[in-house]
């Protein structure tokens, strides 16, 4: 992504979105957790991610804005940040998963395509 902005001399708004803390979850991590530790957790990873990012821009010289998210439905806080920045274009990956555990689990990536009007990379 921060490859193609610098080809097309654009600016990145990278974002990382995650859900709120529930008790009853059937994400692996927050049925051990504490809402305390599940939040310090997912700060530091959206930390690392955005940093990551945000490292690559500035390497590039590319300018880049970075936005922590939480969400119940992170496609939407995606689409939600994309139209509030005025973003021409939302490049994401595709973890590829297949069979039932893309059933299961969905894909945020899908549901961007599906309910954004703002064209959307997938980078697989």
């Amino acid at each position: 992504g921060v490859a193609l902005a610098k080809a097309a001399a654009a600016k990145v708004t990278a974002i990382t979105v995650t859900v709120p803390f529930h008790v009853f979850a059937i994400d692996p991590d927050m049925l051990t957790d504490t809402s305390g530790s599940y939040n310090k957790r997912v700060a530091a990873v959206a930390a690392k991610y955005l940093g990551q990012v945000k490292d690559a821009a500035a390497a590039a010289g590319v300018n880049c804005d970075v936005i922590r998210a939480e969400h119940e439905h992170p496609y939407q806080a995606i689409i939600d940040a994309a139209n509030r920045n005025g973003c021409d274009l939302i490049v994401m990956a595709s973890h590829g998963r297949r069979g039932v555990s893309a059933l299961v689990l969905g894909s945020e990536t899908v549901k961007v395509l599906t309910h954004c009007a703002i064209p959307v990379l997938v980078y697989r």
